[in-house]
């Protein structure tokens, strides 16, 4: 009896205390590469969980039914030979539980490294992501602007972030619209999202990059595609613009607050040539960008 209470204690203090609890990012999607991988996650806990419970009540029948019991001294338990039907089960069921996962898990990472599902016919939106000690610096080509530890993004249009670093390894990810990609020093990886859900998100750093590791945060905000457009050309109106001398002050190790600038550093401080995860067009296009921004800096030096 009182074990009885005492689980129905455990029970109602664990209820109480999760219902104070936010629900975890990364199963609050709002995006589809999001729900994607909280899909497959539901999943993976729902077949974890059938495991589990079907061990744990197999366990409590067997103990409960082949319990010991007093037997005499001379007593010699009968031999029994091993029964190739439980046998195939016990192999089998695991072997058909891990292919079905592999299939899923092979499945989706196609799917969530490509364009968002349902925006492949719009042209998305291009954002070069780069790190620093301790900061993210986001490169608007198209719209030419620039913020730092911020995100502005449209709704119910692709995106396209094209990941690097200015320092070591870090980890870009936006756990409500999908998962995490490397941004890397000599390299630029490529990460497709897309937010469906206008407000406001968290993005980090998911990478341990050093010191200032913890606060190596950014804020998202994703609004109607209008909106956004509006926010451009506000920016373009107060923004000062950003020079290569402010750039190589931003670069240094620290911490800062929200910032905006008019221009991007890809013009003076390009980013690597070298593309992982990208489409040949995808490439070509980078690699134009890339050639336009060498041909106006060597212009520039010309000229001085």
């Amino acid at each position: 009896m009182k074990l009885k209470w005492a689980l129905l204690a455990v029970f109602f203090t664990i209820t109480t205390v999760l219902t104070g609890c936010e629900p975890l990012l990364v199963l609050d999607p709002k995006g589809p590469q999001a729900e994607r991988q909280a899909n497959d996650i539901m999943l993976s806990i729902g077949i974890m969980s059938f495991i589990v419970i079907a061990v744990l009540a197999i366990l409590t029948y067997m103990l409960i039914k082949y319990r010991a019991s007093k037997q005499s001294e001379d007593y010699e338990p009968p031999h029994i030979e091993g029964n190739p039907i439980v046998e195939a089960i016990c192999v089998g069921i695991p072997v058909i539980i891990v292919i079905f996962l592999s299939i899923v898990s092979v499945k989706s990472n196609y799917i969530v490294e490509a364009t968002p599902q349902g925006y492949e016919d719009q042209e998305p939106l291009v954002i070069y992501a780069s790190s620093s000690n301790w900061k993210w610096h986001f490169s608007y080509p198209e719209e030419d602007i620039e913020t730092v530890n911020y995100l502005y993004i449209p709704t119910d249009r692709p995106l396209e972030f094209k990941l690097y670093s200015y320092g070591p390894i870090t980890s870009f990810w936006i756990p409500q619209l999908g998962g995490q990609k490397y941004a890397m020093a000599d390299m630029v990886t490529t990460l497709h999202l897309a937010a469906e859900v206008p407000g406001e998100y968290m993005g980090r750093n998911a990478n341990f990059s050093g010191e200032g590791f913890a606060e190596n945060a950014f804020n998202v905000k994703a609004v109607p595609p209008a909106e956004f457009d509006e926010w451009v050309e506000e920016v373009k109106e107060t923004a000062s613009p950003l020079t290569e001398e402010k750039f190589n002050e931003l670069l240094e190790p620290g911490h800062l607050g929200q910032s905006t600038y008019t221009g991007t550093h890809l013009e003076f401080s390009p980013a690597p040539e070298h593309n992982h995860g990208s489409s040949e067009q995808d490439e070509h296009s980078t690699d134009e960008h890339h050639e336009s921004g060498h041909s106006e800096h060597d212009d520039e030096h010309s000229q001085h």
